[in-house]
């Protein structure tokens, strides 16, 4: 059975991938790695994922502005991201968020931007991806309000936790939201209580994802990340959940695709 797998959070834009961009794509698609979302932090950021987007067919772009960068964003850079949530190949709205680990912008902007991205989301019909870290209250807080002031069919998906490194109280808590969970390469790393998490979700809600050129898989890490290595996020939590590498792909490919509503390629 081939093996069918969908990196559903990248940044192929980064510079880190310039010298070899080409190669790296082709190393995801012989680890079985058929779709690779890639998503903007900023408006140049967006630019370079719809034009990444364009020019592989393996690839789609979500465009948002990252918490980092909410003290620089204006008000004609969201009328911007509007237009670009438009064009083809635009599966989502984001990265956005709260990050008061790193406090790069200040929480007013952070909410602000966090804000006028999730009412984007809701008016474009996209799901959003969010990043949160040591902000859960906050977060939690504004989801709550956006979900009542916006409500979605049942059927319809909000978006996704990215990199989610929380507990499963709280991994339920965005599920019930109408949510999926996304767990990255950390979930190798020795302490990481991913597995256990993943262990008590259902699966139609579990997605895998590498962050690259970020958070790289205890096989590589210290080295670049890179689409290819989401196989083994996949093959760590389908030993952890004692599936099949194989079932466990197509299922969390399945789940991509249906929040993000693009078609799953056919794996020959």
């Amino acid at each position: 059975m081939a093996i069918h797998l969908v990196d559903s959070h990248s940044h192929l834009d980064m510079r880190d991938f310039d010298p070899d961009r080409d190669e790296v794509i082709a190393r995801a698609v012989a680890a079985g790695v058929r779709t690779i979302v890639t998503v903007g932090t900023d408006i140049q950021s967006d630019m370079k994922a719809i034009a990444l987007a364009r020019n592989y067919p393996q690839v789609y772009a979500a465009v948002g502005i990252h918490p980092h960068e909410a003290d620089r964003a204006t008000e004609a850079d969201i009328a911007r991201l509007a237009e670009l949530a438009k064009q083809p190949r635009v599966v989502a709205i984001g990265e956005t968020g709260l990050d008061f680990y790193r406090n790069y912008s200040s929480r007013e902007a952070q909410h602000r931007v966090l804000k006028a991205q999730l009412e984007l989301a809701a008016r474009a019909g996209l799901p959003i991806i969010i990043h949160a870290r040591q902000a859960e209250a906050d977060i939690m807080a504004v989801l709550a309000e956006w979900a009542h002031r916006f409500p979605y069919p049942e059927d319809r998906p909000r978006g996704v936790v990215h990199c989610f490194s929380g507990s499963t109280d709280t991994a339920l808590k965005y599920i019930e939201m109408g949510f999926y969970i996304s767990f990255p390469g950390t979930v190798s790393y020795p302490n990481s209580r991913g597995p256990q998490v993943a262990k008590t979700l259902p699966r139609d809600r579990v997605l895998v994802e590498t962050d690259c050129p970020f958070l790289t898989h205890q096989k590589h890490r210290g080295s670049r990340n890179e689409p290819a290595y989401v196989r083994l996020t996949a093959e760590t939590l389908a030993a952890a959940l004692g599936e099949p590498l194989e079932e466990f792909a197509a299922q969390t490919s399945k789940n991509a695709a249906r929040l993000f509503g693009f078609e799953l390629t056919t794996v020959n």
